[in-house]
C-alpha cells in the first residue's frame, strides 16, 4: 500500500489504499503467537492520533499489553469469567463504567443481533443448548483471541460525550492504520464488565474510566471463526437523503 506525499512532508494512505484498508478490516477473533514489534505498535498508534481529536484534547490513554502483563490479566479475568458462571450473584461485585449495550433490546436491532451472534456460533456449530462452548467462546475475548498485543483504552471520567466520540474515532484509526501494516484487530467491549481487575493491573488513576479494549497481531488464516463475516446493511437502510 503506497503512501501520497503531503505538502508538509508526512505521508497518507493513497486513497486505493486506505479503501483497501477499510474493506478488509474485519473483528478477527483467531491471531497467530506471532510477534508485533514495539515499533511497529507505536507507529500505528502516533498514525491514528494525527487526527484532531476532542478539539485536540486527546481524551484515549492507550495501555500496550504483552508479553506477562497481558497473561496475567487474562489469567485474572478468565478466573473471573468462570466465578461468574459459577455464582451469577457475584455479578453485583463487577459494575460496568457505563451502558454499551441498551438496558432492553428492540426492533430491528434485535433481529441484527441475533444474526450476528447465531451466524458465528452456527459456523462455530455451537448450538443454543450447548452453553459450556458458548462460554468457552465467549471467554476467548478474555484471552485477546490469543492476539499477542492487547491494547486497553482509557479516559477520564469527566469528559463527556464529546469525548467518547473522539475516543471511538481514535479507536477506528488504530484499526485502519493496523491493517496498513498488514495487521488485524478485534474491538472489545467484553472486558467493560471486569474493569474493575482492568483498570488497577494497567495503572489507571481513579479518575479514569474503561472504555474498551483491543486485540492487535496477525489473523490466523487457518481459523474457522475467521471465516465470519459481519453482515452488512445496504445502503438505503440507514441513510436517509433530503433534497
Amino acid at each position: 500500500m503506497s503512501p501520497t506525499s503531503l505538502s508538509h512532508g508526512s505521508t497518507a494512505p493513497s486513497s486505493d489504499a486506505m479503501h483497501a484498508a477499510m474493506a478488509t478490516r474485519m473483528s478477527v477473533r483467531a491471531f497467530t503467537p506471532q510477534a508485533v514489534a514495539r515499533g511497529l505498535i507505536e507507529r500505528i498508534l502516533v498514525d491514528a492520533a494525527c487526527d484532531n481529536l476532542g478539539a485536540a484534547a486527546a481524551p484515549c490513554t492507550v495501555h500496550v499489553l504483552q508479553g506477562r502483563s497481558r497473561q496475567a490479566l487474562c489469567e485474572q479475568v478468565c478466573a473471573a469469567h468462570d466465578a461468574l458462571r459459577a455464582e451469577p450473584a457475584l455479578q453485583a461485585q463487577y459494575p460496568e463504567p457505563y451502558d454499551y449495550y441498551p438496558r432492553q433490546w428492540f426492533s430491528p436491532y434485535i433481529e441484527r443481533r441475533r444474526e450476528n451472534g447465531w451466524g458465528l456460533y452456527g459456523l462455530l456449530g455451537i448450538g443454543r443448548a450447548d452453553k459450556d462452548r458458548m462460554h468457552a467462546q465467549h471467554q476467548r475475548n478474555y484471552r485477546f483471541f490469543d492476539a499477542p498485543v492487547g491494547l486497553v483504552f482509557t479516559m477520564d471520567r469527566a469528559l463527556g460525550a464529546e469525548h467518547l466520540l473522539s475516543c471511538g474515532r481514535f479507536l477506528q484509526n488504530v484499526m485502519l492504520h493496523a491493517r496498513l501494516q498488514g495487521l488485524h484487530t478485534c474491538p472489545q467491549a467484553a472486558w467493560n464488565q471486569f474493569a474493575g481487575i482492568i483498570l488497577p493491573h494497567v495503572g489507571a488513576t481513579a479518575d479514569e474510566v474503561l472504555v474498551c479494549a483491543m486485540a492487535l497481531g496477525h489473523a490466523d488464516p487457518d481459523a474457522v471463526v475467521n471465516r465470519f463475516h459481519t453482515p452488512r446493511l445496504p445502503v438505503q437502510d440507514f441513510c436517509r437523503t433530503m433534497t
